[in-house]
């Protein structure tokens, strides 16, 4: 009998193992997605940038997460042997989950800590200085997003306590909508304003003048990669095959098709704004995926997606704010209005689960956007102040890709023929 409830134990232990690794490969999938997505929508002379500050962004990550990050968020250090790693062995009354499932739990939750740079990456495309932006992806990954995430997701310095002492809830932020999303995407806002615009984006009346994006397949490809990979993002944040959850899938579903139809009818069929706008219900789902009714996540797609049309051309138009990819509508706007939505339509009178309140929702997604725009100041202010963030004039009329990397993206194509 014995035997048989260890046996039931480890394969119980392999089965999270191998549900979350392979949500974690989902997540990791997405990155390509992010690239793509910058690919397409940047100019020619940009698209290596968006491919190599990706892919060099993610290990940075990887190396800020492990040294620092993961144990500021959740206390958790790896530097003991592989034997009490895998799980196999304690030490000292530390323990990790048998099979190495805490170490899976690190690759699922370093794709989305990763995700926060590539976030970034959209927004200052086309001027950014390289090496800086590594830098601030490695304290940003390192220190400023790993804090907010055990704030919400570990209950870290009483945060979750004192908003369910003091509005009836925790608050719900089940796969990201403020801790990824909401934060990557104020973080972006501050690093977009200090670097200033692009270099003949506006005329001297300030008249917008339009810089058309590089390939409509690429950017369509990075937002199909990113919607595939997103069933994992939101689905597998359960992190558990005991916990998982079909309405979870179900809810992502619905938000991706009204953030669909909704950027189709308010962007006049632009292509760029419905690969964008099924990014766009994914992002405000996140939060409220776990808690409401399937109708109620495509109303909070729908309103997502349709205020990524008007906000990133409020953006760009009026406010005069150069963000590439919108990246601040994209997960800044869409992401908070998610955190909000989730204490809307997650109320039971609303077909909801319940287990959340209005108060709660509003008050975490306010600290979340507001601690990300101070610190995207503060970080970006003095990396500009110590080493500068933003290519010369010349080397961004020449383009990221020659200035920075020596190379295009077609080189055949660009060596003069005999």
């Amino acid at each position: 009998m014995e035997e048989i409830e260890t046996a039931a134990v480890g394969l119980g232990a392999g089965g999270d193992v191998f549900f979350i690794l392979m949500g974690a490969i989902l997540v990791f999938a997405m990155h390509s997605g992010f690239a793509f997505l910058e690919v397409g929508t940047v100019r020619h002379k940009n698209q290596v940038n968006a491919l190599v500050k990706i892919l060099a962004d993610f290990a940075v990550s990887t190396v800020a997460y492990f040294l620092i990050g993961y144990m500021v968020a959740y206390g958790v250090t790896f530097f003991v042997n592989a034997a009490v790693l895998s799980g196999s062995e304690t030490v000292e009354g530390l323990e990790f989950g048998p099979q190495g499932l805490d170490l899976v739990k690190f690759f699922f939750l370093l794709t989305f800590a990763a995700a926060i740079p590539a976030i970034i990456s959209g927004g200052i495309a086309e001027r950014a200085r390289f090496w800086p932006q590594a830098a601030a992806t490695a304290i940003i990954v390192g220190l400023v997003y790993p804090f907010f995430e055990g704030l919400v997701w570990n209950g870290n310095f009483g945060f979750q306590d004192w908003l369910e002492a003091t509005f009836g809830a925790p608050f719900n932020d089940f796969a990201g909508s403020i801790v990824v999303h909401g934060v990557g995407g104020w973080l972006a806002l501050s690093a977009v304003i200090l670097l200033g615009q692009r270099q003949g984006r506006y005329t001297r009346d300030g008249k917008l003048i339009g810089f058309p994006p590089s390939s409509i397949p690429w950017l369509a490809l990075g937002s199909w990669l990113l919607c595939i990979g997103w069933f994992g993002f939101n689905v597998v944040s359960a992190q558990s095959l005991e916990g998982i959850s079909g309405l979870v899938a179900m809810n992502s579903l619905l938000a991706m098709a009204g953030g669909i139809l909704a950027s189709l009818i308010a962007g006049r069929n632009d292509p760029g704004f419905i690969h964008n706008g099924a990014l766009a219900g994914l992002v405000a789902v996140c939060a409220g995926s776990n808690i409401m009714h399937p109708a109620g996540s495509f109303v909070v797609g729908a309103v997502a997606g349709a205020l990524f049309v008007v906000m990133f051309d409020l953006c760009q138009r009026r406010f005069k704010i150069d963000d590439v990819l919108g990246v601040w509508p994209l997960h800044g706007l869409c992401g908070l209005w998610g955190g909000i939505a989730a204490g809307i339509f997650g109320l039971t009178e609303l077909g909801g689960l319940g287990g959340v309140t209005f108060m709660s929702q509003l008050v975490g997604s306010l600290a979340g956007v507001t601690y990300a725009a101070i610190a995207g100041f503060a970080v970006y202010g003095l990396l500009k102040l110590v080493t500068g963030i933003r290519l010369s004039p010349e080397e961004e009329h020449r383009g990221a890709d020659l200035s920075i990397h020596r190379i295009g993206a077609n080189p055949e194509s660009e060596i003069p023929q005999r």
